[in-house]
């Protein structure tokens, strides 16, 4: 008889399992407290791309109010999809639901990708596409963006193999902020592959490719609550597509997969959209204001952005020493080490007060 403390269990576990990367959220309030020395009220995060003014107060009222959370939600989306098909004006059948966008993007991966296939992604983009295709056992591969971070559609084409199942990318793109224009997006759509268009930050720039799914059956487009809606902690995101593939994606998907708190919120949010896009309209305007004053400071480039954030290159080779004094001085902001983004940050847009702490602080830094 084998001695049960010495099981290898992790021999059983899938190869690509045991050596997938992690894939890094964002780092809690009081961990960078602790790290900065300073009270949690006195954090600065702004590397999450979150929506500084939080919920609709409806919500915050609706959540209190209800009275059956010991009940299941509704494995059909009922209401849910219902709702969302006012707000979108799409039917509902296009529509699924899901515990944040990230799941739908788990479900088409594991939908469309087995082992050995693999998908495109014009990059620098955001990471959970890689990841959650690594998880299927696939491979995801990067094709450059060119020199404006625009997508080098003949790039793409030629990194198309019998393997390749389709492409992922955002528009608003993530962490650059640009938009992905409709020609090129009909040019990566004629290639009849899956195209995921991952609209995540449409509320701040009001570019759609939703009218396209009436042409083209390959396209699933892809919205959240979590910026525009300031509903990130609660996971509510949707998948909008082809009726026989979203038909395809309820059936496998998790029954409960979109929790009774977050079905409660985003039909709350909805019935204040005024309040909302009143916000949305603020951060917009912050964001140009933001982009004004760092154009100002020295040393730093910044990249035009059409989302609640700004890529900003700083000086070759300083990028992690003013990372790390903004976070001494407790201003938390996306950093990026590596290949293209080598010596870049992205500053999510905040309140005025974040905005005018992080531009003195990076000032004094990078002009030290």
């Amino acid at each position: 008889m084998k001695d049960s403390k010495n099981i290898d269990i992790n021999g059983l576990m899938l190869p690509h399992i045991q050596s997938l990367e992690t894939y890094q959220g964002v780092i809690p309030m009081d961990v960078m407290a602790d790290r900065a020395g300073i009270p949690p009220e006195k954090v600065i995060r702004l590397n999450g791309n979150e929506n500084p003014y939080g919920p609709s107060p409806r919500v915050v009222e609706a959540l209190g109010n209800f009275q059956n959370y010991n009940h299941y939600p509704d494995p059909d989306q009922t209401k849910l999809r219902d709702a969302l098909s006012d707000y979108l004006d799409v039917p509902a059948d296009h529509i699924v639901a899901g515990n944040g966008s990230d799941e739908i993007i788990d479900l088409l991966l594991r939908m469309f990708v087995g082992q050995g296939d693999n998908i495109v992604i014009p990059t620098p983009t955001f990471g959970m596409y890689a990841f959650s295709t690594e998880i299927c056992g696939g491979e995801a591969v990067s094709v450059e963006r060119d020199e404006d971070f625009n997508i080098d559609v003949e790039a793409v084409n030629l990194a198309i193999t019998p393997k390749t199942k389709g492409m992922f990318f955002p528009s608003p793109n993530n962490p650059t902020g640009n938009v992905t224009s409709e020609a090129q997006i009909r040019a990566l759509l004629e290639t009849g592959l899956l195209v995921v268009v991952d609209e995540t930050y449409y509320e701040f720039c009001g570019q759609t490719v939703l009218p396209l799914l009436e042409e083209y059956s390959n396209l699933v487009v892809l919205r959240t609550f979590s910026k525009w809606a300031g509903l990130a902690g609660l996971r509510i995101g949707l998948g909008v597509m082809q009726p026989d593939l979203a038909a395809t994606m309820m059936s496998m998907k998790p029954p409960y997969n979109v929790n009774l708190a977050a079905e409660i919120a985003l039909l709350a949010s909805l019935e204040d959209t005024p309040t909302l896009f009143s916000r949305v309209k603020n951060i917009v305007a912050e964001r140009d204001r933001m982009m004004g004053l760092l154009q100002q400071v020295k040393g730093i480039k910044t990249w035009p952005s059409q989302a609640n954030f700004i890529l900003c290159q700083l000086p070759e080779g300083r990028g992690k020493e003013i990372y790390d004094g903004l976070c001494n001085r407790g201003i938390f902001l996306r950093y990026f080490g590596n290949d293209r983004l080598k010596d870049h940050i992205r500053a999510s847009v905040g309140l005025p007060h974040e905005t005018d702490a992080v531009v003195a602080a990076l000032d004094e830094l990078v002009n030290a």
